[in-house]
Formats: C-alpha cells, sequence, structure tokens
C-alpha cells in the first residue's frame, strides 16, 4: 500500500514513447496484485482455467508486457522476499480488509449487486504460492528477467536505478522514492480506462514519471527528511501520528528540519522512527542481479499458457510480437550507433568540403 503522497507530489504524464529504449524496474507484487485486482469478469470472479486456477496474472503479464517490449520499453520484474518484521501488522491488517471485503463480495453477489460484487472482488486478490511461481515461469519464458530482492522489492528496484542499471523504478506505491529510486514511472501496465471504485464512472488513467530530485528541490527538503515526514504520516513499517497528512508532515520538517525537534515541537514520540529510518535508507539491496532480457521459447510458452486454457494462437502472435519488437528495437539502436558514428566526425558536411 505505502505512503500516499499525492498531495505534495506532481508527477509529469508522458507517452510510452518517452520510454523507448529503457529499461524498467518494474514492482512485481505490486504489477501482479494491480492484474489480480482488474482483470476480472463482470461479477468480480477473476479468470480461471477449467480447473479453478486463476489465471488473471498470466492475461495481465502476457498482454500488458508484450504491449511494453511492443512499445520498446523492456521490464525487470522485481520480487520482494523476506518481510521486515516491522510490516507485520501491516500485513494483518491487510489480510483483515481482504476477510471483510470477501464477506461483503459475497453478500453483494447474493443480493445480485454485481457493481458492489465487482468493486469488492478487487480488494479480496492475494499471492499464492501458485501464483507467484506461475508468474516467475511465465517471465523466464518470454525473456523477461526476474530479480530476487532480499527484502522489499521496491527497495531492490529502488536500488538497481540509483545504479543506472536501469533507467527508472515502476510501481504504484511512492514508496520507491523513500527507498531512494531517482525516477518513478507510474501506471506503466495499468495505463488506459479505469472505472473508478465505487463510483459509476471511469477516469483516464495515464502513464506518468516524477523526478525525485525536481520533487525534493520543489519541496525544499532532503530524500532523509522526506522520510522523516511518511514516518509521522505513517508507514508500511509504524503507526503514524493522528492528524498528521503529508502537508501538515511536509510542514512540520520544512519548519524544524528534523524529526527529533519536530516531534519535540508537537510533544508526540515514535519510539521506533530509527528503525523505520534504517530500512529506508540502508535497508538490504543486492547486486546479485540481471537486467538483460531473453529470447522468448515458443514452444514452452505456447505449452504453458495452453494448459491454462488460453488459445494457442493468440499465445503464439504475442510471442511472435515480442521477438518482432525486440528485434525492430535492436535494428533501430545498431541504426542510431551507426548514424551517431558516421555524424560525429563530419557533422558540418560544408566544413568537410573546404578541406
Amino acid at each position: 500500500m505505502g505512503v500516499n503522497l499525492s498531495p505534495i507530489t506532481e508527477a509529469r504524464e508522458i507517452e510510452l514513447s518517452e520510454l523507448r529504449g529503457k529499461t524498467v524496474a518494474v514492482d512485481a507484487y505490486n504489477t501482479i496484485f494491480q492484474f489480480l485486482s482488474i482483470i476480472r469478469q463482470p461479477d468480480g470472479k477473476p479468470l480461471m482455467d477449467q480447473d479453478g486456477n486463476v489465471t488473471s496474472h498470466l492475461s495481465g503479464i502476457l498482454y500488458r508486457t508484450s504491449n511494453l517490449i511492443e512499445a520498446g520499453v523492456e521490464p525487470v520484474f522485481v520480487f520482494d522476499g523476506k518481510a521486515n518484521e516491522m510490516k507485520a501488522g501491516t500485513i494483518e491488517e491487510r489480510i483483515a480488509r481482504r476477510e471483510k471485503a470477501k464477506e461483503e463480495y459475497e453478500k453483494a453477489l447474493e443480493e445480485g449487486d454485481l457493481k458492489k460484487a465487482f468493486s469488492k472482488a478487487q480488494q479480496t486478490s492475494r499471492m499464492t504460492p501458485e501464483i507467484l511461481e506461475s508468474s516467475k515461469r511465465l517471465l523466464d519464458l518470454l525473456g523477461i528477467p526476474v530479480v530476487q530482492a532480499p527484502s522489499d522489492g521496491e527497495a531492490q528496484a529502488a536500488y538497481m536505478c540509483s545504479k543506472g542499471s536501469v533507467y527508472a523504478a515502476a510501481s504504484q506505491d511512492f514508496d520507491s522514492i523513500l527507498f531512494g529510486a531517482p525516477l518513478l514511472v507510474r501506471n506503466l501496465t495499468i495505463s488506459g480506462r479505469r472505472k473508478i471504485p465505487g463510483k459509476n464512472a471511469y477516469k483516464d488513467v495515464k502513464t506518468e514519471i516524477i523526478d525525485t530530485k525536481s520533487m525534493l528541490d520543489g519541496l525544499g527538503i532532503t530524500r532523509e527528511q522526506l522520510v522523516d515526514v511518511c514516518i509521522m504520516i505513517g508507514t508500511d513499517f509504524n503507526h503514524g501520528i493522528d492528524g498528521i497528512g503529508p502537508k501538515k508532515g511536509l510542514k512540520l520538517i520544512q519548519k524544524h528540519r528534523r524529526l527529533e525537534d519536530a516531534l519535540a515541537a508537537i510533544g508526540q514520540e515514535i519510539p521506533e522512527y530509527q528503525d523505520v529510518r534504517d530500512i529506508f535508507l540502508n535497508g538490504p539491496r543486492s547486486d546479485d542481479y540481471d537486467v538483460k532480457p531473453g529470447a522468448a521459447s515458443m514452444d514452452e510458452t505456447v505449452e504453458m499458457m495452453t494448459s491454462y486454457g488460453f488459445s494457442e494462437d493468440r499465445v503464439r502472435a504475442v510471442v511472435n510480437k515480442i521477438d518482432a519488437s525486440r528485434k525492430a528495437e535492436s535494428s533501430r539502436r545498431k541504426q542510431r550507433s551507426l548514424d551517431s558514428w558516421f555524424r560525429g566526425p563530419y557533422e558540418d558536411v560544408s566544413a568537410c568540403r573546404t578541406h
């Protein structure tokens, strides 16, 4: 879920073409949950095969990531490792919310309220071992790199971005900024027209990017101070202070500069604040990763996906599209490199003729 920084953050809408030729580290859990939530039948049930296995995530990975590759964007999926023990409370709250939503979903179905049922069903998504393993297998078969984070996937993606291994980190959560991502891309895999939860209305969801340095410069604070703001708001690792949201927290840090001084000024305490700081600023990251895409395996992909009830013809079309897109992008890069090489020494043709 992460911290909601939208009240103090301004993102810039972009077209996918702006990311052409870039590699982006995708928060895998966040993205797969989006697929499980959005890709559903009208009554809220997820897509399933003939044996009752959920396939919404496989549909999302197959079709939506292939669209990225067709646009010249290479995704790298970064999966969470072991959750920090300080996240236990957040995980318990999520389980409780999911169970409540499940009860409300079943009640709405009984009452024949399909709109409410769909809305509640979206809140019941969960990552099962089978969903996790089938996601990794499909990504591997499509030649999409998979990275295993030691802890938070967002932290690992941010680290890879800060090292220049990838262009940006992609997640719906703003926590990527707290973890140190220089660039955050949101709505990468879910752009398009989406229903507003709880309302009979739709909105256009655009891909957007946040430049962390520009954002922090505009707010007049450092990344470390932004972490302090979020500790007061409340994060996945701690409960914040009641009555303090992003704007009020920002004003307190802008005035007092340090969390300790801000807390003293308002007469509040957050006993675990230093531990939370360390998670965001110095948490575990790994250098054991490879972001180079591989070749898509046609036969194995077809075999896997048809076992889940997907059309062989459609699967073959997608894999062919991926291969063709990668070849086209490779040719484009080579041509740009050649053009640059030939232009370099003789940029001014008229000057060249005088020699």
